[in-house]
């Protein structure tokens, strides 16, 4: 399962995984079944969750149902618990969507959900993150997770993503980072796409965030909450959920 998994992730496109997903997924839910682990953003449970990475595989980090991994059972549980995104009127932007947070925000009758992409075949709006088609404070949230890092002109994108967010709007913006690193680690010249696995941890990847990442993020004019979330829950819980206890979740506002 290990190496099917990793030739998968590390030879097939995106749009190509998204779509051989669909088809697959009822098949591995069976497979998976137990009790064990449980996805609070499906609420079924499993008796392990799948491997996950491009390089060193992580146990137990992929849904087999929501193909969710750490970081969004993370936000999900924070959405859910912690702020009243489920039941409030809001007007959403989801940047390149997870296919099953795309599902399920859709179908919530409180929001007015636009997802976009430039590359997604399951996107509302083909839209580049530099150039967001999009009026000034159109959006009171905005998600954009695992982005950033394909982005040279990560400052650009945040901009964009500021720029379309209303006054007194919030929102997660989840990259890639090593907590050990007090500044972003990057060098536009690494090319290659085995040479950006190396230094980046994925082929597509131009850097690896450290902590200035909150600073960036502030430069641009966001207030940051650097929330480490799932430290609340009890030791029990972070591994029947399968989350990671140091993963930060960036909670961002705009005054």
């Amino acid at each position: 399962m290990k190496k099917v998994a990793k030739f998968l992730l590390n030879k097939l496109p995106r749009p190509m995984l998204i779509r051989l997903s669909i088809v697959a997924r009822p098949l591995i839910i069976s497979f998976f079944k137990g009790d064990k682990f449980t996805d609070p953003i499906d609420g079924r449970s499993y008796r392990k969750f799948l491997p996950y990475g491009y390089g060193k595989q992580r146990e137990n980090a992929l849904s087999p149902g929501t193909l969710s991994l750490e970081r969004h059972r993370q936000m999900w549980l924070y959405l859910e618990r912690e702020t009243d995104f489920f039941t409030k009127n809001y007007k959403v932007l989801h940047i390149a969507p997870e296919q099953e947070f795309l599902r399920k925000f859709k179908k919530q009758k409180n929001l007015e959900y636009t997802s976009a992409d430039l590359f997604s075949p399951i996107v509302d709006v083909k839209a580049d993150v530099l150039d967001l088609p999009f009026e000034d404070e159109s959006y009171d949230i905005v998600i954009c997770n695992h982005v950033l890092e394909h982005i040279v002109e990560d400052s650009k994108a945040m901009s964009e993503l500021y720029r379309v967010m209303r006054k007194g709007g919030w929102g997660i913006l989840q990259v890639p980072m090593r907590t050990s690193l007090e500044h972003t680690y990057e060098d536009f010249s690494i090319t290659d796409p085995k040479e950006r696995q190396k230094h980046f941890g994925q082929y597509d990847h131009v850097r690896w965030y450290g902590m200035d990442y909150f600073d960036r993020l502030k430069k641009v004019g966001f207030d940051v909450d650097i929330n480490l979330y799932s430290q609340k829950f009890s030791l029990e819980d972070q591994k029947r959920y399968g989350l990671l206890v140091n993963e930060i979740l960036p909670v961002v506002f705009k005054h």
